[in-house]
This record gives structure tokens, C-alpha cells and sequence, in this order.
């Protein structure tokens, strides 16, 4: 009769199985004792040394992340407790910097920001002036020739009803 092992059920890892332990209790009356089951069910479920040490170390490296919690909490209440009257008698001054820390750092940012947007309408526009055909230039040059179409037929409007229009104000104004 041969016990198995966790890693035997679950594919196998190269261990040994070894032979299950018979009592001569056992051997000789093998309903007389109820826990014998019990405790082969027990060997078979055990965890092998590798699981132990991973559920150790995660019980440690817990518990110390937990400690390290509790004293990050600690330290940040009693430093706004010991901190708030320093900061509520210096907020006259503190107020205003605030202000113009912010104030600075959104024109900083907005800067940058506008220059990265200069600096990639220069480089689109330099590439699309060169023929390489950067993105969305097909939609350029759609929205150019729609331009200067409604420009040409404008001028063509303008050329068929322009002494029309200039008759009918000599009309309305014969000595103008």
C-alpha cells in the first residue's frame, strides 16, 4: 500500500512515494480504530516544506508591513496633532505662497504644454511641406480644395451678378 503525495496527484515533481506506516493494530483489525483514516487523510493533505516556507514568509512580511502601517498612521496623527497650531499661527504666510506656487506651476505647465503643441505643428508642417504625407494631411488637402472651390465660385457669382448689382444702384442713385 503506497501513500500518495500532493505532488504526485498534481503531475508529479520527482519525488519518492513512500510506503504508508501499518500499525499492527491496523493490520490485524482494520475497523477497530477510527482514527486511522482520520490520520491518513491528514498525511495525505499535509503541506510539503516548500508551502510551509512560502506561508511563513507571507505571514511575516505581513505582519511586518502591518507594523510598518500602524507606525506610518501613528507618526502622520501625532505630527498633525503637535503640527496644526505651528500651521494655523503661520497661514498668513503660508496662504499666499500656496498661491503663488500654484499660480507658477500651472504657467509653467501650460508653457510647456503650448510649446510641445508648437513643436508638433512645426514638425508636421515641415514634413507635409517636405511630400512625406504625415497623418491627416489627406483631410488637409480635401479641406484646401473644398476652400478654394467655394473661393472660385464666389468669384464666379461675383463676376455674373456684379454689374447687376451696379446697375441697380445707378438706378437708385442716378447721379451717383
Amino acid at each position: 500500500l503506497l501513500l500518495s503525495t500532493m505532488a504526485d496527484r498534481h503531475g508529479g515533481t520527482g519525488q519518492i512515494q513512500r510506503p504508508a506506516r501499518l500499525t499492527t493494530t491496523a493490520a490485524a483489525a482494520p475497523n477497530t480504530n477510527h482514527a486511522l483514516p482520520f490520520l491518513r487523510k491528514l498525511q495525505e493533505y499535509a503541506p510539503n516544506s516548500r508551502q510551509l516556507l512560502g506561508f511563513f514568509t507571507l505571514v511575516i512580511s505581513g505582519g511586518i508591513l502591518l507594523l510598518l502601517t500602524g507606525m506610518t498612521v501613528t507618526v502622520a496623527v501625532l505630527s498633525l496633532i503637535f503640527l496644526t497650531p505651528l500651521l494655523v499661527i503661520s497661514s498668513p504666510i503660508w496662504i499666499p505662497v500656496a498661491a503663488a506656487l500654484f499660480v507658477a506651476t500651472a504657467g509653467f505647465l501650460s508653457m510647456c504644454s503650448i510649446g510641445l503643441a508648437v513643436a508638433a505643428a512645426l514638425s508636421w508642417m515641415y514634413r507635409y511641406f517636405r511630400g512625406f504625407h504625415p497623418p491627416g494631411s489627406d483631410r488637409f488637402d480635401y479641406a484646401r480644395s473644398r476652400i478654394a472651390d467655394t473661393a472660385s465660385h464666389v468669384k464666379d457669382y461675383a463676376r455674373d451678378y456684379g454689374g447687376y448689382l451696379q446697375g441697380k444702384v445707378k438706378d437708385a442713385a442716378p447721379g451717383a
